[in-house]
C-alpha cells in the first residue's frame, strides 16, 4: 500500500513531465532509465489515466521502434499496463500505428518471454477493434508471428494468441476464416486443446469449430466431436503442406489416444 501511494506521490510531484523528456533523449541510457521509471509508475491503477493522457503512449511506441532492448521490453510492459484500463486502449490504438512495433517486438523478442507475453496480452486486447484486426491483418507476417505465439509462447501467451485469432474469427468469420488458416494453425490448436490452460483449451475448440468448412448445423454428437471437426478442416486443405500433414499425423494420434483411455477406462469398470 505504502509503494502504491508513493507511485502516485511521484506523479503528483511532477515527475512525469521530466521523465517524458527522458525517453525522447537521444541518451539512450537516459531513455532506459525513463521507460523503467515509467514501468514502475504505470503499475499503480490511479496514474494509469494520468500517464494516457500525458502523452506517453506515442513515445512508448516509438520507443518499441527505435529503443534499446531493454527499453523495448519496459515499454512494452508498460503499454501493457495501461492497456489494462478499458479506456486506453483506443488511445493506444490512436498512438502513431501501434500494432506493427507490437508484431515486430514479438518477432524479435524470445517468445516464451514475459515481455512477449505482455506484448501478445496488448495485441489481444487491441484486436477487440477493427482498426487493430486490419492492421494484424495488413503488416506482413502479422498473423503468422501470432500463430507462432501459439506454438512457441508460455502458457499465457498461448491463451492470448489463441484468444486474438478467435476475437479475430468471431468479428468476421468469412474474412478471417482463409487468412488464419493459411498460416498453418491447426497443429498449434490441436496441441493446445491438450496442454493449454483450462481457458486456452476452450478458446481453441471454439476456434476449430469456426475454422471448419461448413458453418451449418450437424447433429449434436457429431459436431462436438474434435476429431470430426478437425477432419473437417484437414480436408479441406492441400494435403501436401506440411503443417497439414503435421496435423493429419496429430489428430490421428490424439484419435488413438482417445481409443486407448476409452478401453483403459472399459478395462476399470469391468473389474469393478
Amino acid at each position: 500500500m505504502c509503494a502504491s501511494r508513493n507511485k502516485i506521490k511521484i506523479i503528483d510531484a511532477g515527475a512525469l513531465e521530466p521523465l517524458l523528456a527522458f525517453l525522447q533523449s537521444t541518451d539512450q541510457t537516459l531513455q532506459e532509465y525513463s521507460a523503467a521509471a515509467l514501468l514502475t509508475l504505470s503499475a499503480s491503477p490511479i496514474n494509469k489515466a494520468i500517464i494516457a493522457s500525458s502523452g506517453a503512449i506515442p513515445l512508448l511506441v516509438k520507443c518499441l521502434c527505435e529503443g534499446t532492448p531493454q527499453t523495448k521490453a519496459d515499454a512494452v510492459t508498460t503499454l501493457h499496463n495501461l492497456s489494462t484500463l478499458p479506456s486506453n486502449l483506443t488511445t493506444i490504438l490512436a498512438a502513431c500505428h501501434p500494432v506493427p512495433p507490437l508484431i515486430a517486438f514479438l518477432k524479435t523478442f524470445k517468445k516464451s518471454s514475459k515481455p512477449a507475453e505482455k506484448c501478445m496480452a496488448v495485441l489481444e486486447s487491441l484486436l477487440g477493434f477493427e482498426d487493430g484486426r486490419n492492421f494484424v491483418t495488413s503488416e506482413e507476417g502479422g498473423v503468422l508471428t501470432i500463430v507462432q505465439v501459439l506454438e512457441e509462447g508460455s502458457l499465457l501467451s498461448k491463451e492470448h494468441a489463441v484468444g486474438a485469432l478467435l476475437t479475430m474469427c468471431e468479428s468476421d468469420r468469412a474474412k478471417y476464416r482463409e487468412i488464419i488458416l493459411k498460416e498453418g494453425v491447426i497443429p498449434g490448436l490441436l496441441e493446445l486443446t491438450v496442454r493449454g490452460t483450462p481457458r486456452a483449451q476452450g478458446k481453441a475448440r471454439e476456434l476449430l469449430k469456426l475454422l471448419r468448412d461448413s458453418a451449418c448445423t450437424r447433429p449434436e454428437m457429431e459436431a462436438d466431436t474434435l476429431e470430426n471437426i478437425v477432419s473437417n478442416i484437414v480436408s479441406k486443405v492441400d494435403g501436401d503442406d506440411s503443417r497439414m500433414e503435421k496435423a493429419k499425423k496429430m489428430l490421428a494420434e490424439m484419435v488413438q489416444v482417445s481409443m486407448e483411455q476409452s478401453l483403459r477406462h472399459l478395462q476399470q469398470r469391468s473389474s469393478w
